[in-house]
């Protein structure tokens, strides 16, 4: 089965990615790599770094990861400038069932304000941001792992272990139609202990791994 196409093929535009991109980017164990062939600046707001470092309370690495990529000049900091705040205000403070987190609202807010591409894995942001800014370019984790460089870089072998950490370690979420792709690429038996898959397992359990 084909990877899903990703949004960042053919693309250098920047990406801003989201706390839960930087998460299973860090968990996939290649982020190093994905970074050096990725043709895209690949920035991080300053409210994703916030919530990264209150990780740590509850013994998590990612800031820590993150800052290394940081220092490596892979992964550029950025905030928010005058153009882009009140975008994000009006994500975070909306009174209805629109409201986003800081993370997600200032990765959108920014990406619309720079012409970036938003990479975010929420259903709910991701609904929101297509909604409230009908020319953003919206995409997710796995966009990273599929994109073209990427997967030639990384080969069959690598690209399974990465797809696999991201499921496992870091809890990668992907619709139905990419479930079916990454149980196929990385098979049952690594799919049945990856808890971000369960809701996709009995429709895909009688798929083998690729070769």
């Amino acid at each position: 089965m084909d990877a899903p196409s990703s949004c960042l093929d053919g693309s250098t535009v920047s990406v801003v990615a989201d706390t839960s991109v930087v998460i299973n980017l860090n968990a996939s164990r290649f982020s190093e790599t994905i970074l050096d062939v990725l043709p895209n600046r690949f920035l991080v707001v300053d409210q994703v770094l916030a919530e990264l470092e209150a990780g740590q309370r509850n013994e998590h690495i990612d800031f820590h990861k993150l800052s290394a990529l940081v220092a490596q000049s892979r992964v550029e900091i950025v905030q928010l400038g005058l153009a882009e705040n009140p975008h994000y205000d009006s994500l975070v403070n909306d009174v209805t069932s629109k409201s986003l987190g800081d993370g997600e609202a200032a990765t959108i807010a920014f990406a619309h304000g720079s012409c970036a591409v938003a990479l975010v894995d929420d259903r709910k942001a991701l609904r929101i941001g297509a909604e409230r800014f009908r020319d953003l370019s919206l995409g997710c984790s796995l966009d990273l792992f599929t994109q073209r460089d990427v997967r030639s870089e990384l080969g069959c072998e690598g690209l399974k272990d990465a797809v696999y950490n991201a499921l496992a370690v870091g809890r990668m979420r992907v619709s139905s139609d990419a479930a079916r792709w990454a149980v196929g690429l990385i098979g049952p038996e690594r799919a049945s202990r990856c808890s971000s898959l369960a809701r996709h397992r009995r429709r895909f359990t009688t798929l083998r791994p690729e070769p």
